[in-house]
């Protein structure tokens, strides 16, 4: 641990120094350096080990009241704890902090449901032909389960407990394994449900809707990189990840199939219809068996069923507009004619003067235009004939389905039941919770609430379900809330601190003193991020330096959404980035003794360097975050 301390403590005094170095002396300094002042206080003193939320807290009453007090010295005590209170309501009636408890009760639900090493094995399995199979089921299971989860923590220590000995046996290099693992694990911070994008939202003012609908492409990027890296290294170099050996690729048959001669590699579903001649007992199990194996046929029947439906629908009739004055003299003029309802006539009562008949009998005639007469709806609408592209679509995808199930043999009817009991619960329960945020169906908070009663559902179709489960995941997720809510209010008290010292108004004279493009600031501001993210974790980084940079976005024309997509991918490396490595001390916290510290920061290197690359790309092609928003919120 030393280089790490001494690493540590030279980035300290290389802050204090700067720090000394550039601010004006005492007698030159405005309220503006004060400000400034306090935001290199604050970095020092979580750097020294302080909590970051009460840190915020104390710098930002203490220096809140000196500006009160060199604006109005006798309502400086009085302002300032009004300050206090009008900050800390205003964060209790955001109304999307709510979500959050939600979220990681729901993750930790997940978390105890102890599917992550069913969804490892099967997939493990799945992909054993795959080179590098085992780094890559390690990267597909981080994905997904820290998705679910979204607790970076949780799912770096139960990979490292599961994956890196079975990766470690199986002759993996010992970076490599680290770095899948460590990275892999930070992906629920990008991927949606996502704990980040609620509280930049929150702190930037950009719809969580937009930025979950944003993130998801980028975050499956990002996954892809790490899984292609994997198969290059596993291609280039195979003693970093050799093939498993054939006799761990070998899947275990159920009692009875034994009646089956070389069940193991016949097709499953001929198979199985055959083997109801000849069954004494075991109708049911294959039944049972049969149906598990035709559930790909019947939901691509149903995905079509539906999409041929929706391609065909007949287009609505089309409406004729017609002028209000026009129809309203028309009307007037043909209620007679028509046989409509007329007032009485009127016996000894008031009546109009009598008018000329012959101007009279002129002006009948005119609201006699038959165009405007609205034309009457079809009896029954048409449906349209389906296109070219979906019967093209739908032959390919029944040839696709064909030669699927000429491969589907008995061992992979058992690795696809085994995805079915782990990988689609969650797939599910993730689709379900995004997709009805992303389409509008429900409010991130009624979305999280739907999650943790999925949780709940998991927990107890997996007899995991009990009260000390129930206990401990509320009193996580209250705790790991409390957190975050103290961090919102500490960063509320901190930033209306730093705009009445002037500090934003200075650090916005010197970015736009400095003349830059558009271009120039994003790569300042994604440099400034990716170097805070050495000393610094991402809540501090969002809550201390996002309303720092965020009012400067509207002067360079850049969408906060956009910036905050950015943002949520460059702070991957907070999690990889040494001293603050977070993953790092989770992973060598249950790694075997050999594995050094120092093993794993070089295994994360690489997917630092990935992780710098995703952010390049969607930065080139901004589409890859921005499309599916500009498709759904138009």
């Amino acid at each position: 641990m030393r280089k790490e301390i001494w690493f540590g403590l030279s980035i300290l005094v290389a802050i204090v120094v700067a720090l000394f170095a550039l601010m004006p002396a005492p007698a030159d300094m405005s309220n503006g350096h004060l400000g400034l002042l306090m935001l290199a206080l604050v970095v020092v003193a979580i750097m020294l080990g302080f909590p970051t939320a009460f840190t915020l807290m104390g710098m930002g009453v203490l220096f809140a009241w000196f500006a009160f007090h060199s604006q109005d010295p006798g309502q400086a005590v009085q302002l300032t704890l009004d300050l206090m209170v009008q900050r800390a309501y205003s964060v209790m009636a955001n109304d999307v902090l709510i979500s959050i408890p939600l979220f990681i009760f729901m993750g930790y639900l997940v978390e105890r449901a102890n599917l992550i090493e069913r969804l490892f094995k099967s997939l493990h399995l799945a992909m054993a032909r795959v080179p590098g199979s085992l780094a890559v089921a390690t990267i597909v299971t981080c994905a997904i389960f820290a998705t679910a989860t979204g607790i970076v923590g949780a799912v770096v220590t139960l990979m490292g407990l599961l994956a890196l000995p079975a990766m470690l046996k199986a002759g993996y290099s010992t970076q490599l394994s680290a770095g899948c693992i460590t990275a892999g694990g930070c992906l629920g911070i990008l991927i949606p449900p996502s704990v980040l994008l609620i509280v930049y939202g929150a702190t930037a003012g950009v719809s969580v809707v937009k930025l979950y609908a944003g993130a998801f492409f980028p975050g499956i990027m990002l996954a892809a990189l790490y899984v292609g890296y994997v198969l290059l290294i596993a291609k280039l170099k195979p003693s970093m990840a050799p093939p498993l050996p054939a006799h761990e690729r070998v899947v275990a048959l159920p009692a009875y199939l034994d009646a089956i001669p070389g069940a193991y590699h016949r097709m499953a579903v001929p198979g199985l219809l055959r083997s109801f001649k000849g069954a004494n007992g075991t109708q049911r199990t294959l039944a049972t068996n049969l149906f598990v194996a035709l559930l790909p046929a019947l939901a691509f029947v149903a995905i079509m069923g539906i999409s041929y439906r929706i391609a065909t629908a007949p287009e609505a009739p089309a409406t004729q507009l017609v002028e209000m004055g026009a129809q309203q003299d028309f009307d007037s003029a043909s209620g007679v004619d028509a046989g409509g309802l007329e007032e009485p006539p009127v016996e000894g009562g008031l009546a109009e003067p009598p008018t000329d008949a012959p101007a009279a009998a002129a002006a009948a005639p005119a609201p006699q235009a038959t165009a405007a007469i609205p034309t009457p709806a079809s009896a029954d609408p048409v449906a349209k004939p389906a296109s070219t592209g979906f019967w093209i679509t739908l032959a390919v995808l029944a040839a696709a389905m064909a030669v699927f199930y000429l491969l589907f043999t008995f061992a992979r009817l058992e690795i696809f039941k085994m995805l079915l009991g782990s990988l689609f619960p969650l797939a599910i329960l993730i689709l379900a919770v995004l997709g009805s945020i992303v389409f509008g169906l429900a409010t991130p908070t009624e979305a999280a609430a739907m999650g943790a009663f999925g949780g709940l559902i998991l927990a107890i179709a997996y007899r995991r379900f009990n009260f000390r489960l129930l206990r401990e995941s509320a009193h996580l997720a209250t705790k790991t809330t409390a957190m975050v809510c103290w961090l919102f209010v500490g960063s509320s008290i901190f930033s209306a601190a730093f705009a009445l010292l002037g500090g934003q108004e200075i650090i916005n004279n010197w970015v736009l003193g400095m003349n830059l493009t558009p271009i120039q600031f994003m790569i300042l501001a994604q440099v400034v991020i990716f170097l805070l993210g050495w000393p610094l974790e991402w809540t501090e980084i969002i809550v201390i330096f996002m309303p720092i940079f965020v009012p400067l976005l509207a002067h360079f024309n850049i969408d906060p959404l956009f910036f905050g997509l950015l943002v949520a991918m460059n702070l991957q490396t907070a999690f990889l980035s040494p001293p603050v490595a977070m993953s790092a001390f989770y992973l060598k916290g249950v790694s075997p003794p050999h594995v050094t510290l120092n093993q794993i920061f070089l295994g994360m290197l690489p997917f630092m360097g990935l992780q710098v690359l995703g952010v390049i790309l969607l930065y080139t092609f901004p589409a890859i975050g921005m499309w599916l928003p500009g498709v759904l919120y138009k």
